[in-house]
């Protein structure tokens, strides 16, 4: 028996009436059952008596009894049922705080799957089965869980908010629409919904580009930040450089004050040294004198002191030291000089300074161009270095390509305006900079002159430096370049190289005629067995509005 009901549906014991499993089924004539508490309140109403499966009708009240088969089979069903839910709850998670708790669950309340709008309760996984499988629960609505399920109903009319009032906008019932919100714009909530879902779809796009916007900005400020912290590090760093000049010729001004104060003080203790040696001399011969006339004035042989009183007498005179003195040093205007010297010193500092800064705003970018290139020159791949290879590449010998000097030009050209580019020749022993006009020999011996359309500057044997402006000009230089800017102003017929780290002017030619392109050139000269292998590097320019 109990394997049967096991194979059985839970429809199979259902009453019609309360969709519920059988209390007490009783059979009618007609051969259907109910629950015996269904059926009599049915007939209680209804009459004559029908059935309501088949509506056959009896015209007199049939006699109930108890099917006991059925009564039996639905007490088993039941008992499977809830030892079915009790191991369904035993595994079914209790509701946590802020959960919505099952409303029919007595005890631990578990957490609830669904709400029903119709029922107005929520239900756990157990008790929410019989809206999933009873025909007339499966027409309910069910909606995620939600708690105050009474909010849902209209508090007018005790019925459920199913509608919109788009006029009012606000929930309504059905009692509503024909009362209170009569001839108004309804619609049923799903519509509404449906549509307000939309609109918040699009506010959430509007809201995601607001933040995407603002993510941009964010990125832009931190973006400028960084840009403004390199400039402040840069600037910084120029700062330092400048003061650090700057401090040293004060500490050299005031080393050569104090050594200027010193040497007059060293003059004036030399002279009273030389002044008091002479005196002391006279002090000892004046001592003598003394003695051999104490000794004369004892004698008592007339003869002896008669002679040796003239010779004593013809003793040469001392030197008569009234007038003489030594007299402190003036420092009047001493420390004035120095200071205005100093002035001097840090105006032009300045000066040097500010006119690199000047030039420094017409930086260009430059890039090497490999078609000109030597065959032995090596080129990085980003074209901003070059140095001497021990290897001579097997280039094509285009009209561009320079095949007898180490030469590279590059791939800009400027025919107007002014231009500035840096080079670092760190570590470099020898090499030539400058710029050139479009026209220039670049095949066999080339000389370096203005005449031949070259204005250039070079170093040879690490540390003569000469301007090649034909005759080359020998450049006397304070410190070795570490990197060297070079500035074009074409207009104005200018092409200067600057010590950048020294703020300094190396050279310049002035009242050069420009007609041409001028294209800026580069030789790192031979690596002289590893001593110049270091290369020539097209330096970005540091430098602030």
């Amino acid at each position: 028996m109990s394997a049967a009901s096991m194979q059985m549906t839970e429809d199979q014991f259902l009453c019609s009436i309360c969709l519920d499993v059988f209390t007490d089924p009783v059979a009618i004539p007609c051969g259907h059952n109910f629950c015996k508490a269904c059926i009599t309140q049915h007939w209680n109403v209804n009459v004559p008596y029908q059935c309501p499966n088949c509506k056959e009708v009896f015209y007199t009240r049939p006699e109930l009894k108890v099917n006991t088969f059925i009564s039996e089979m639905a007490a088993q069903f039941r008992q499977s049922a809830q030892q079915k839910a009790s191991s369904s709850s035993s595994e079914q998670q209790a509701a946590k705080p802020g959960e919505v708790p099952c409303d029919v669950c007595t005890g631990t309340k578990l957490k609830a799957l669904k709400s029903c709008q119709v029922c107005l309760e929520s239900y756990c996984e157990t008790h929410l089965e019989p809206h999933l499988t009873r025909a007339g629960l499966k027409r309910h609505q069910l909606i995620d869980p939600v708690e105050n399920l009474e909010g849902r109903m209209c508090t007018k009319h005790d019925k459920l908010l199913e509608l919109f009032c788009k006029t009012d906008q606000m929930c309504v019932c059905m009692l509503c629409t024909v009362l209170d919100h009569k001839n108004h714009d309804v619609v049923p909530l799903k519509e509404e919904y449906e549509g307000k879902k939309a609109e918040l779809g699009k506010t959430d796009d509007e809201i995601q580009q607001m933040i995407q916007k603002r993510r941009l900005k964010i990125q832009e400020i931190k973006h400028s930040v960084e840009l403004s912290e390199e400039d402040a590090d840069r600037e910084i760093a120029g700062g330092v450089q400048v003061f650090t000049a700057l401090k040293e010729s004060v500490e050299r001004s005031q080393a050569e004050l104090i050594d200027t104060i010193k040497e007059k003080q060293r003059k004036t203790e030399k002279q009273a040294e030389g002044l008091i040696k002479e005196l002391e001399q006279e002090i000892c011969e004046l001592k003598k004198r003394s003695t051999e006339v104490e000794q004369l004035s004892r004698s008592e042989d007339h003869l002896h002191l008669l002679q040796s009183f003239s010779t004593l007498k013809a003793a040469p005179p001392t030197k008569n030291w009234t007038g003489v003195r030594v007299s402190p040093p003036s420092y009047e205007g001493t420390v004035v000089r120095a200071v205005t010297q100093l002035e001097e010193t840090l105006s032009n500092q300045m000066t040097k300074l500010l006119e690199l800064k000047r030039v420094q705003q017409s930086a260009v970018d430059v890039t090497l161009d490999p078609e000109t290139a030597h065959p032995d020159l090596i080129l990085s791949d980003d074209g901003k270095q070059v140095k001497h290879g021990d290897v001579k590449n097997n280039l094509p010998d285009n009209p561009e390509r320079f095949n007898t000097c180490l030469i590279v030009l590059a791939k800009q050209s400027f025919s107007s305006g002014r231009f500035y580019y840096e080079v670092q020749v760190k570590g470099k022993t020898g090499w030539e900079l400058g710029v050139v006009r479009e026209s220039i020999n670049r095949k066999g011996n080339i000389t370096l002159s203005p005449q031949k359309g070259f204005w250039t500057i070079k170093l040879r044997n690490q540390n003569k430096y000469s301007a090649l402006a034909g005759p080359p000009v020998r450049l006397s230089l304070k410190s070795r370049p570490q990197k060297v800017g070079v500035f074009v102003d074409y207009e104005e017929g200018l092409v200067s190289f600057h010590d950048v780290d020294a703020a300094a002017l190396i050279y310049s030619f002035t009242g050069c005629c420009f007609t041409e392109k001028l294209y800026p050139f580069f030789n790192p000269c031979f690596n002289d067995g590893g001593k110049n292998s270091a290369p020539l590097i097209i330096s970005p320019v540091n430098h602030t509005e």
